[in-house]
């Protein structure tokens, strides 16, 4: 969650799917790389402008157009050169092999703990470092990057464009049937999320060409299933339920059929056995990767455990033992068992004198006034309140802090008993952090570590930090399969200050 904004968003709470609504818009934006590669070098101290390359190619307006919305709505860029160049060296590889190597690329890697990656119109490429994170050699990043740039040489793009428009036409005719900009908007978003992917045929097609890349780059072609698995198995560690989960993820995007993966396999044992063709990279992977930054960013606050905190805001809140926290770029979620959800959330106070008056100002649809109640936080001057909506029922606590109001909405199905016990852990919870414990408080990293004699997969997960589930994180991160081991002498990471 971000440092504040200075203007009051009044936002209207309609049903569970409003409450998420901002967990489908949701990542973050890195760097930019202006500059086509060669193969394995760093890149040049004169390199040749993007910008100057693409002035005059249509698809590239297209994706310049987008280019800034995608920055803001990931929250920044993620700046690191040792990244950077690695990313660099991975992506000019696999441009003298596609099929069109005179296309320029503009690579951003984005601020984001989501595993994604994709491509716009032009030679825009995306990856997050949360995939780079989960990556563990070069060989995967590469697959995810010759996916998405057979995406920009196959024009894919341009077919996908042409759907969003009629997309948007088709979502203000909803808003104006409707009467309701609400719903426009929410038409559009589900309109988003299914534009998101590439047809079937598609993304079979950029697998086809993504594979051929990779083995003529001199890369493991069976990293592709390899890494689609690596994001399979993290999908189903981050999902509270994870036959329901709707982030918008690399999987929500490239749909990870297991014929698919078996397609992958396929390909790959064209160029060769496994494990007899193509280099994996590890090594300087591993190197470049060491530092990156893990999880949420110092700006967002963190999420250690089933606590947020935020250092900038200097506030801190709990949220049940089998919830899980999704810290967003305009909001924190968290889901938990029974279909309840928690959104929290900031606003400037402007002008307001009453928190009761403000709960009763129109921002949240079906409150029942009667039920408005002055309320003490922790010291903190606080009002609560109930709403109904369709077949939800809420609790809305909004608590101030000087000239700022947090905002808690607690959503559950009407009439579930949990709704008095959730939002009770909630309030309770929230306090101010004292200086002692901002000053603690210090971003995750990815840390690569040797395996000394005597070290075992237990001895190296309980170094892990961030979570409490440390054994099983630090197997899904390394790839560890079931039964596997640590050798001496062995790389891997850990999350740790």
């Amino acid at each position: 969650m971000p440092a504040l904004p200075r203007t009051c968003h009044r936002r209207t709470t309609r049903s569970l799917a409003a409450v998420l609504a901002s967990a489908a818009m949701l990542a973050g934006c890195q760097s930019i790389l202006d500059q086509a590669y060669q193969p394995n070098v760093a890149p040049s101290d004169s390199p040749q402008i993007v910008d100057e390359v693409q002035k005059n190619d249509p698809r590239a307006q297209m994706g310049a157009r987008e280019h800034p919305r995608i920055v803001a709505s990931y929250g920044g860029e993620y700046h690191d050169e040792k990244t950077e160049k690695l990313v660099a060296r991975i992506a000019g590889a696999l441009t003298a092999v596609s099929e069109n190597p005179s296309q320029s690329y503009r690579i951003t890697i984005l601020n984001s703990p989501a595993i994604n990656a994709f491509a716009l119109p032009g030679g825009y490429l995306y990856v997050t470092r949360g995939l780079l994170a989960l990556a563990n050699d070069a060989s995967e990043v590469a697959a995810v990057l010759s996916h998405e740039m057979a995406h920009v040489t196959a024009n894919h793009g341009i077919e996908r464009q042409r759907r969003e428009e009629a997309e948007v036409i088709a979502s203000r005719v909803v808003a104006e049937v409707l009467s309701s900009d609400l719903a426009g908007k929410q038409a559009l978003a589900r309109g988003k999320l299914r534009l998101a992917a590439f047809s079937r045929q598609q993304e079979l097609q950029a697998d086809v060409i993504g594979v051929r890349m990779l083995g003529e780059a001199g890369y493991d072609p069976y990293a592709a299933p390899r890494f689609l698995d690596s994001m399979a198995a993290y999908a189903r560690f981050s999902s509270v339920d994870p036959d329901t989960d709707q982030s918008l993820d690399f999987l929500s995007s490239h749909p990870n059929a297991p014929q698919r993966v078996d397609l992958a396999r396929r390909h790959a044992r064209s160029q060769g056995m496994e494990g007899t063709v193509g280099d994996r990279g590890r090594d300087y992977y591993l190197a470049g990767i060491d530092g990156l930054l893990y999880g949420d960013s110092p700006e967002e606050g963190f999420v250690r455990g089933q606590t947020f905190l935020h250092g900038g805001l200097g506030i801190r809140f709990e949220v049940p033992a089998d919830f899980r926290i999704d810290n967003k770029v305009d909001a924190v979620l968290a889901t938990g068992p029974g279909e309840t959800a928690v959104r929290f959330d900031g606003v400037d106070a402007g002008d307001t004198t009453s928190l009761e008056n403000y709960l009763t100002s129109g921002w949240v649809a079906g409150l029942k006034p009667e039920t408005v109640r002055a309320a003490i936080v922790n010291g903190l001057p606080a009002a609560t309140a109930r709403a109904s909506a369709e077949r939800w029922d809420f609790d809305v606590t909004v608590i101030r802090i000087g000239d700022q109001i947090f905002r808690f909405l607690t959503a559950v199905p009407k009439g579930s008993p949990a709704l008095e016990s959730v939002s009770r852990v909630l309030t309770s919870s929230f306090r101010r952090m004292t200086p002692q414990e901002i000053a603690a408080l210090k971003p995750l990293r990815v840390r690569i570590v040797t395996a000394r004699s005597g070290d075992t997969l237990a001895t190296l997960a309980a170094r892990m930090m961030g979570t409490d589930r440390k054994l099983d994180l630090f197997k899904l991160i390394n790839a560890i399969p079931a039964g596997g081991t640590i050798s001496p002498g062995q790389k891997v990471k850990i999350i740790s200050e």
